[in-house]
């Protein structure tokens, strides 16, 4: 035999399994402690549900409330701040040890517009051939992004090897 569906949420109406209740009517007023056979009748006598807001209250609280309509306002709540949040995206800007001065500029001015946009950037530093005689020409690169970047950045990852590349994370403070 399967096991029962569980139920996310609240509890409402005759699902609410405890002798007494602390009742809030439809109109947010207080109207103390009742039995929850009372407070179930007095729910379906205006024609809404009884709905378990503080189940670990002693005795719990319950509202007196259109589930419908609370189910509704819940989701809009989960959808507007579904919204609001934002992915962190890795961008990745690759330089050579050897990069002329506009070029530079140019790759400065894409890592600061990512950096403002609220993502990381990865810049990697790609030596060819003999290039890897003289590594610290990559140093002295990256060395100086990081600085020209300074003022709105914190350095993830330091700059590190790997293979025929050197690598450093940067993102927004």
């Amino acid at each position: 035999m399967p096991a029962p569906p569980t139920r996310d949420g609240p509890r409402v109406n005759e699902e609410i399994r405890v002798p007494q209740v602390r009742l809030i009517d439809q109109d947010g007023e207080m109207q103390g402690v009742l039995s929850t056979r009372d407070a179930i009748l007095r729910a379906y006598a205006v024609g809404l549900d009884l709905l378990e807001i503080s189940p670990n209250a002693d005795p719990p609280v319950c509202k007196i409330l259109d589930f419908g309509k609370y189910k509704y306002e819940i989701q809009k709540k989960k959808n507007e701040a579904r919204k609001k949040q934002k992915v962190v995206e890795i961008k990745e800007i690759k330089v050579r040890p050897n990069i002329d001065e506009n070029d530079y500029q140019v790759k400065l001015r894409a890592m600061k517009s990512f950096v403002e946009e609220g993502d990381k950037v990865k810049v990697t530093l790609r030596f060819r051939g003999r290039e890897m005689a003289h590594q610290e020409l990559g140093v002295k690169v990256l060395e100086r992004i990081r600085g020209d970047m300074d003022y709105g950045t914190k350095v993830e990852q330091m700059p590190r090897m790997e293979n025929r590349q050197m690598v450093m994370v940067l993102s927004p403070k």
